[in-house]
């Protein structure tokens, strides 16, 4: 029998609940398959056939296709060919643009993946209900929502944010990561022209083509380089600070620390674009030192002068915030451990090297990690303090201190060469995954956990 309702349920939703006698669930997952069914039949005409302009083959027959079809055909088919008449002039009335259709195919994807759920969700429903009456145990309607409610209350709970999450988040970065498999650029644009499926063949270029795995290659080394040395530089700016405003020899502490964390109390982009104006050729620091008889710095215009400049930047908004997070890991550390390094004959170095140093590193791994991983993508301070610069005449799209975020956005914003900068995101995000993930688990608060 259970396979019976099974079955019921399989062709008519809550049909299997009905004859379970849970009439209440029955009519609920009939009313969701009666949504699904007028979602697909009311959203198109369904007129398969057309003869529209641009919709006929060589021999003059119309073309048959899916753009009249339902919410859901639609969407797979125009998924699937990212569409057949592109938009050669203005006068043609019918056509499709491919990003669109890209678009809507993944929103219709994700909408037929949450009826496919409830629809498992309503035949495994239907069978098991059918077994435990048969194993003798008296199930109502009622009493099974409130059990199922009871037994699922968390993930009840979550699912409203999840369906939100998919198509606020999920959508967009499906959206990017299928982009890169197709030749969407600045010489496909829709809807003039159509967007194609291309496969790996944007990844082949950047590994074969030699000015693009060049600048990528190069882009990569500094901005690692970058990443480590802007984090590290930071985390040991506010070590120092933390450690020199704990030390008893310290006076007006409280206002020493309200004046160091000034640079993280203001805007970042507000001190970034006054640092790019007073280290600017004609700005006011080089013109104090051209009066007093020395010569202008290249601080922007020079790459070495300009990647020494982002580093001292970033530390001069990063220490701050260190600072105050070492300030109150050490405030937790035991005064007893200090006492008896003390009583051993242990000078203030070695307390430090062996007490202070490790109990700190251990309680601000993770956001020093997190540090790295942000600075890999500071879009910001690059853009806004040398906007790339200096240029580098052997780089595609890209300057002397750009990073990878930066030449991202100069290749979707400026050049318009949208899969070669998916392409560039996505390895992004597997490195810094990879990475993040890695040294994450080795450390002590995520190896107690």
């Amino acid at each position: 029998m259970r396979f019976i309702t099974a079955g019921l349920s399989a062709l008519i939703w809550g049909s299997g609940q009905v004859m379970n006698r849970q009439w209440l669930k029955g009519i609920m997952l009939f009313l969701v398959q009666v949504l699904f069914i007028r979602t697909e039949l009311s959203s198109g005409t369904w007129n398969v056939l057309t003869s529209a302009a641009g919709a006929l083959d060589a021999g003059g027959n119309p073309v048959m296709h899916f753009r009249n079809a339902g919410f859901f055909t639609r969407g797979i088919w125009g998924l699937v060919t990212l569409g057949e008449i592109p938009r050669e002039s203005s006068r043609v009335l019918v056509y499709d643009h491919s990003t669109m259709l890209m678009i809507s195919g993944l929103i219709a994807v994700a909408c037929l993946v949450l009826f496919i759920l409830v629809y498992i969700f309503n035949i495994k429903d239907a069978y098991t209900t059918r077994r435990r009456m048969e194993a003798g145990e008296k199930i109502t309607s009622v009493n099974s929502i409130k059990e199922g409610l009871e037994k699922n209350f968390e993930y009840i709970s979550i699912a409203p944010g999840l369906i939100l999450m998919m198509f606020v988040s999920m959508i967009p970065i499906l959206f990017s990561f299928l982009v890169v498999f197709t030749n969407y650029n600045t010489y496909a644009i829709p809807p003039r022209y159509l967007v194609n499926w291309v496969g790996f063949q944007t990844f082949l270029d950047i590994i074969r083509l030699p000015i693009w795995s060049k600048t990528f290659m190069y882009l990569l080394t500094w901005t690692t380089i970058w990443a480590f040395t802007a984090a590290f530089s930071s985390y040991f700016a506010g070590m120092l600070q933390a450690t020199l405003l704990g030390s008893p020899l310290v006076r007006y502490k409280k206002l020493f620390r309200s004046i160091y964390m000034l640079p993280w109390a203001i805007p970042g982009f507000v001190s970034i674009l006054t640092w790019r104006n007073a280290l600017h050729s004609q700005g006011p620091i080089n013109r104090f030192l051209v009066d007093l008889g020395f010569e202008a710095m290249p601080f922007l215009t020079d790459v070495n002068y300009a990647r020494g400049v982002l580093i001292l930047v970033n530390m001069w908004l990063g220490f701050p915030y260190f600072m105050a997070l070492i300030s109150g890991v050490m405030a937790t550390i035991n005064t007893e451990m200090y006492e008896a390094a003390q009583i051993d004959g242990a000078n203030s170095p070695q307390i430090f090297r062996h007490i202070t140093f490790p109990y700190i590193l251990s309680a601000t791994a993770p956001q020093l990690i997190f540090s790295v991983t942000y600075n890999f993508n500071n879009f910001g301070l690059v853009f806004f303090l040398t906007r790339g610069g200096p240029g580098n005449p052997d780089l595609q799209f890209a300057g002397a201190t750009d990073i990878l975020i930066t030449w991202i956005y100069k290749l979707t914003v400026d050049q318009r060469m949208y899969n070669y900068a998916s392409a560039m995101s996505i390895l992004i995000f597997a490195l810094l995954a990879t990475v993040s993930a890695v040294n994450l688990r080795r450390t002590r608060v995520f190896k107690e956990e």
